[in-house]
């Protein structure tokens, strides 16, 4: 659709140029948002304090089909209807005001077009009932909608509908705590959707899902722009087909999964793509979730809390900051498990490497770990960025854990935990690697450096949890030459990689790069003699 009319404010240059094809279309807690985060004021979320990102992409670096194209975001501001939400009667003026109905405290809008929707209701709901080739856009401008029934937006058909944030605005959105309905595609969220959905914008917007999660699209998810805060009794943000992030700030606090992409039965769909923007997530499951492929390539994901940080059959993240903090693994290439997955031996089950793959290549990506740090049921590789791995204490697991191959082509990592489960570089890595078996567990805050046979300092590390074991991989290491790892001196960080001098350090140990010893978890590619 295009106008040769006013332009409205472009949130991102992605919306401005983007023109993809059009995707085809394709049960939980009952906790309340306040049972979840102990706070009885839905917008907080116990996350860290995090600097906004205002990080947008070019349409050149979105490669997937999507529904979202830079019509959406054009439209002529003299044909926006008005539509004012009031407790005593909601009223409504403007070029479609036939396709608005008002029924007591129920607002329907049933034809394409733009409609500004500004008011209140305290008990009511604003439903989109329109023909399945229409678009319609909702521009909420100070816009506070309760619902004690059901979802606060219902969308139950259209082509797409864009949430559209006004500038300087601030929305709301909650629904109840118990729904009548309860059938499979029944609402089941504050926003809820059976068709395409974007949201974009420079207003903010709360929502609250009481019953069970916040923002749900039955079909595509795209988030563009806006201030977004969400708390959900079960998920945060769901999208079938796939979740597309282009640019906004999200914060999420959900007793479920944070963001996710559900979709496992269709091919090239249920896929999670974060371009830019910043997600902030607290979650009581995983923090973000793909069927298919997890993909990071800009901006900032920050999982603060979660069982597990990432999940999907495939994970690849090619830029962006992640940081990832969870109670079992922290990066989980992994999907539904089959009988030919395992393999009985020992009176045990040993996983077998399957179609999974974990693979970085630019970024930055910081993991804390329970469980295992990097995991993955198939392969590891790594050839670009920054991976800095705070694994386990415990040693029934380990900071890398592959079934498969750990191939580490380039860039930098540093992998610090236990002892026992403790996984090296697989045979067909062609950066250098060392492996330490540190002989005893160093306490948090202890400086690790690493020194060449010359005595340069090579590396200096901060541990931030108990540490038995470290692997350390960087273009500088040479395999087959001799390093000396200290304890002590000084470093010029608190926790992480960093500047540092040997000046009072300890001599610890000596290893020769290349070998590694791997414990009961070592994967295929590794173990005495490494490559």
């Amino acid at each position: 659709m295009k106008f040769s009319l006013r332009t409205k404010a472009l949130t991102s240059v992605a919306a401005l140029s983007l023109a993809l094809s059009l995707a085809g279309c394709a049960s939980g807690s009952t906790q309340t948002v306040s049972e979840v985060t102990g706070n009885s004021t839905f917008q907080s979320a116990a996350l860290p304090s995090t600097t906004p990102d205002s990080s947008s992409v070019s349409a050149q670096e979105v490669t997937e089909d999507t529904h979202f194209d830079a019509d959406d975001l054009q439209w002529d501001a003299a044909s926006e209807t008005t539509l004012s939400l009031a407790d005593a009667g909601s009223t409504v003026s403007g070029e479609d005001a036939g396709s608005v109905s008002v029924s007591g405290s129920v607002v329907t809008i049933s034809a394409a077009g733009t409609y500004r929707v500004s008011g209140s209701l305290s008990d009511g709901q604003l439903v989109v009932d329109a023909p399945k080739e229409d678009v319609v856009r909702i521009i909420l401008d100070d816009a506070e909608i309760t619902s004690s029934s059901g979802a606060g937006i219902n969308i139950i058909e259209a082509n797409e509908v864009l949430l559209y944030l006004a500038d300087g605005s601030s929305n709301s959105v909650s629904d109840a705590q118990s729904y009548a309905d309860t059938a499979q595609d029944a609402p089941n969220a504050a926003i809820y959707s059976m068709a395409d959905l974007s949201i974009a914008g420079d207003g903010a917007l709360n929502v609250q899902g009481n019953y069970q999660d916040g923002i749900v699209s039955k079909d595509g998810l795209v988030l563009d722009s806006g201030q977004v805060t969400v708390a959900a009794a079960d998920d945060g943000i769901k999208g079938k087909d796939y979740v597309l992030v282009l640019g906004g700030n999200y914060t999420v606090t959900a007793a479920g999964d944070g963001v996710k992409a559900t979709n496992d039965t269709d091919e090239g769909r249920g896929w999670l793509h974060q371009y830019a923007g910043q997600l902030s997530i607290s979650a009581g499951d995983d923090g973000l979730k793909a069927e298919t492929t997890l993909s990071i390539s800009g901006g900032t994901a920050v999982i603060s809390d979660s069982t597990e940080a990432l999940e999907a059959a495939t994970i690849d993240i090619s830029g962006g900051t992640v940081t990832a903090t969870a109670s079992d693994d922290g990066l989980n290439a992994a999907g539904a498990s089959t009988d030919s997955d395992t393999a009985a031996a020992g009176g045990g089950a040993i996983q077998q490497s399957g179609d999974f793959h974990l693979n970085i290549s630019g970024g930055t990506v910081t993991v804390t770990a329970e469980g295992d740090g990097l995991d993955s049921n198939g392969d590891i590789n790594i050839s670009g960025g920054q991976v800095l791995v705070n694994g386990p204490t415990n040693g029934g697991n380990g900071s890398i854990d592959a079934n498969g191959e750990v191939s580490v082509t380039g860039g930098v990592l540093v992998a610090a935990g236990s002892d026992g489960m403790a996984q090296g570089l697989g045979s067909s890595s062609t950066q250098g690697g060392l492996q330490a078996s540190l002989g005893s567990t160093l306490p948090a805050g202890s400086v690790i450096q690493i020194a060449d046979a010359s005595g340069e300092l090579v590396a200096t590390f901060v541990t931030s949890k108990p540490t038995a074991n470290l692997v350390y991989s960087a273009p500088e290491i040479i395999d087959g030459q001799t390093y000396t790892i200290y304890t002590g001196g000084s470093a010029q960080v608190q926790a992480g990689l960093g500047a540092g001098e040997l000046d009072g350090a300890a001599e610890l140990m000596s290893v020769t790069a290349g070998e590694y010893t791997s414990g009961m978890g070592g994967g295929m590619g590794s173990g005495p003699g490494g490559r």
